[in-house]
């Protein structure tokens, strides 16, 4: 697997809205990914011998699969965690980037290699997984300015997302995540479709912004979406978990 260098660009407007330290740029269910694998139906054994196992073909995703809300478990687990605990919990359950793994893990099988954790059961691909998730944190970690931090490139495509940074402050309860959109066909639309209108919205520089929240009396969680206003795609999407101080009940 290839490893990126660590390269945040978390954009202005995300940058004010997630109170991110200004150096830094930039969910509770497993994804259990189910194995998509071409079935030949020979009519004689000698059939069989001329069609060796085809290789495993990727599982389909899409921008639409993320689902901002579902992170929010993970980010307020992962804000009371310290720095790179809470960075491996926010990855390791992150949908998108479980999807990506395991497409590269899928990849890597062929007709000539039997050992490979994509043709086993799911528990198995789900468990390769994981262990390359924990590779992608350890030899991406960043500790920089009170805040720990992994910006990890997801070069295979396609794919809809091309890059997922999660950060975590080492100083206050906070956790954040980001992705960037790979393509042009997840828009402005879209995200109202799903989510309904934005609390609020604004104009940066040359792109617009919505905004999303959630409020809970343990924390406050944000959804940032920055939109391109010529064509309405979705550029990049970054959402907090701050926690809120609790008081002391005699």
């Amino acid at each position: 697997m290839q490893r990126q260098t660590p390269s945040l660009a978390l954009s202005p407007s995300i940058r004010y809205d997630l109170a991110l330290p200004t150096i830094i740029a930039p969910a509770r269910l497993l994804l259990t990914l189910a194995l998509l694998l071409s079935v030949f139906a020979p009519s004689s054994r000698a059939a069989v011998a001329n069609h060796p196992p085809t290789p495993v073909a990727p599982a389909a995703f899409s921008a639409d699969d993320f689902d901002w809300r579902e992170v929010v478990p993970y980010l307020f687990d992962a804000a009371a965690l310290p720095g790179e605990q809470g960075i491996q919990a926010v990855l390791e359950n992150s949908k998108v980037l479980r999807a990506y793994v395991a497409n590269e893990v899928r990849s890597e099988c062929s007709p000539h290699k039997n050992a490979c954790a994509a043709t086993g059961d799911s528990s198995t691909l789900d468990k390769e997984v994981s262990k390359r998730i924990d590779e992608i944190v350890q030899e991406g970690m960043v500790h920089r300015h009170k805040a720990a931090f992994v910006d990890y490139q997801l070069t295979r495509q396609p794919f809809p997302f091309s890059e997922i940074a999660a950060v975590k402050s080492e100083k206050n309860p906070e956790t954040y995540i980001t992705l960037s959109l790979a393509g042009r066909s997840y828009t402005a639309a879209d995200v109202q479709a799903k989510y309904g209108a934005p609390y609020d919205t604004d104009i940066v520089q040359w792109y617009s912004v919505f905004k999303y929240r959630l409020e809970n009396p343990r924390y406050t969680s944000k959804a940032v979406f920055e939109i391109d206003p010529v064509d309405g795609a979705v550029i990049k999407v970054a959402v907090s978990v701050k926690l809120k101080k609790q008081k002391n009940h005699h």
